[in-house]
C-alpha cells in the first residue's frame, strides 16, 4: 500500500513541477527500505532461517528497490520537462 501511495504521490506531483523533494525523499526512503530488506532476507537465509523468515524479506526488498530504483530516472525528466515548461512560459510572458 505504501508503494502505491508513493507512486502516486509521485505521478500527480512530478509532472506538474510540485513538491520536489517530498517525492524524492519518499523514493530514497523506498529504495532504502528495499536494500535495507534485501540485507535482512539474505541474512536470515545465510542463519539458516525458515523459508517465511528469509523470503518475505527478500520478496519486499527486491520489489521495492527494482521499482523504485527503476522509476527514479523517469521523476528526474518529468521534473526537467516541468521545469523546461515553466521557464518557456515565463520566456513567453515577457516577450
Amino acid at each position: 500500500m505504501l508503494g502505491g501511495i508513493v507512486g502516486t504521490v509521485c505521478g500527480i506531483c512530478a509532472p506538474r513541477g510540485k513538491c520536489k523533494g517530498l517525492v524524492y525523499g519518499l523514493s530514497f526512503c523506498m529504495i532504502g527500505a528495499g536494500i535495507i530488506s534485501l540485507i535482512a532476507g539474505a541474512l536470515a537465509f545465510f542463519l539458516h532461517q525458515p523459508y517465511a523468515v528469509y523470503y518475505p524479506l527478500s520478496l519486499f526488498g527486491f520489489i521495492c528497490t527494482t521499482v523504485f530504483g527503476s522509476i527514479m530516472p523517469v521523476i528526474h525528466r518529468r521534473y526537467q520537462e516541468a521545469d523546461r515548461r515553466r521557464l518557456e512560459a515565463e520566456e513567453f510572458r515577457r516577450s
